[in-house]
């Protein structure tokens, strides 16, 4: 079995086919000198809408400040508190600091990764406001029992949906089951931009006008302000390149779901722990992650081997430097981090070859006997 060379992420080999038109795109926002909001964003939001059914997209700098606009345009903040699994990228639980809120953690489920619905009830209290389900690596969290639960306590349901563009949960478009949805286009994302980029959707129709004030300085129309705003406004530039990136999109997620399809045959009667699927929630792969023993060896073997992979996410968010004083400590949430000791994260991107993905598996395999 001959070593390869394979990044985690090949972007270079995503842009090379439609370079020319995006550079197109590009040298006609220049020409324009319309460089913030404006049209190229418009069209970006409208062709968003069609792909999610949404009432309303509004396009911002990140899928960070979706969520944070969704909490104050919810009028969240100081003595509230909102329930987030305590597995997720950092953003979002910061979001829910900086709109002065308290983040009260709930443990995952061993086998999605996502919030452990069972255990929301207990983490409630008479302060709590919100829960921000995460959709992590691409698969929906379990959103009826969810929005049950909300609707039982009068909760906002604010969906991070970062990782899961295109995933659907009982035939619903991630972002469009709580009252508000969040989603990036960070590079690495399944749509990503060459920058920073993200859109709320939502059918609220006064969540919507007090986010298109939010993003822009509060403002109304010209230099009138009605509220105090943030600066949240998604480029021109990136507007239009996602705008192309768009039309591949489906593509590209049928590339990844084929690749794991794969991945998963390769590592059936392994030790190997593989992704779950299911009727009820799609998985769109922004990761494939396994669960392994070992994680740690085996990362540096398969590195010697010229194959790149990576850890999301290390450490648990309560036993995070930055989240100390929330009082948190090891052995708070067992499940976490048991799976933080575990998770491997291998390339899954669309335009990985068949024989690459058997040396990935094949490698991993001998590594363990």
């Amino acid at each position: 079995m001959p070593e390869k060379n394979i990044p985690f992420l090949d972007l270079k080999h995503q842009h090379k086919s439609f370079k020319k038109e995006i550079m197109k795109a590009i040298e006609e926002v220049v020409d324009s000198s319309q460089f913030i909001l404006g049209s190229y964003v418009k069209k970006f939001e409208e062709e968003f809408k069609k792909v999610c059914g949404s009432k309303y997209v509004l396009g911002l700098n990140s899928c960070t400040d979706a969520l944070f606009l969704s909490l104050k345009a919810l009028g969240i903040g100081p003595g509230d508190e909102v329930i987030t699994p305590v597995y997720t990228f950092v953003a979002t639980v910061d979001v829910i600091i900086r709109a002065g809120a308290k983040p009260v953690f709930v443990d995952i489920n061993e086998d999605t990764f996502n919030i452990d619905v069972k255990k929301i009830e207990e983490a409630i209290t008479k302060r709590t406001k919100a829960i921000i389900p995460v959709h992590l690596y691409g698969l929906s969290a379990d959103m009826k029992p969810i929005m049950k639960i909300a609707k039982k306590y009068n909760l906002y349901g604010i969906e991070d949906c970062a990782q899961s563009i295109l995933a659907r949960y009982n035939g619903k478009f991630c972002g469009t089951i709580g009252i508000t949805g969040g989603f990036s286009f960070y590079p690495t994302k399944n749509l990503g931009a060459m920058g920073d980029g993200g859109v709320l959707i939502t059918d609220n129709d006064g969540v919507a006008n007090l986010v298109y004030k939010y993003r822009d300085h509060g403002k109304s129309e010209g230099y009138y302000f009605d509220v105090i705003g943030y600066n949240s406004r998604l480029d021109a530039i990136q507007a239009a390149i996602l705008k192309i990136k768009l039309k591949h999109l489906k593509d590209w997620v049928d590339g990844r779901i084929r690749n794991a399809h794969l991945y998963n045959k390769l590592f059936k009667g392994t030790s190997i722990k593989t992704p779950i699927e299911s009727g009820k929630y799609s998985h769109v792969y922004n990761l494939y992650t396994i669960q392994v023993e070992k994680r740690d060896k085996l990362k540096e073997y398969l590195s010697k081997k010229g194959i790149q992979t990576a850890i999301y996410y290390p450490i648990g968010n309560h036993l995070q430097k930055c989240f100390s004083y929330l009082g948190y400590k090891d052995g708070d949430f067992p499940v976490c981090e048991k799976i933080t000791k575990k998770v491997l994260s291998l390339p899954v991107y669309n335009s990985l070859k068949k024989d690459e993905i058997e040396y990935i598996a094949e490698t991993i395999i001998k590594f363990y006997k």
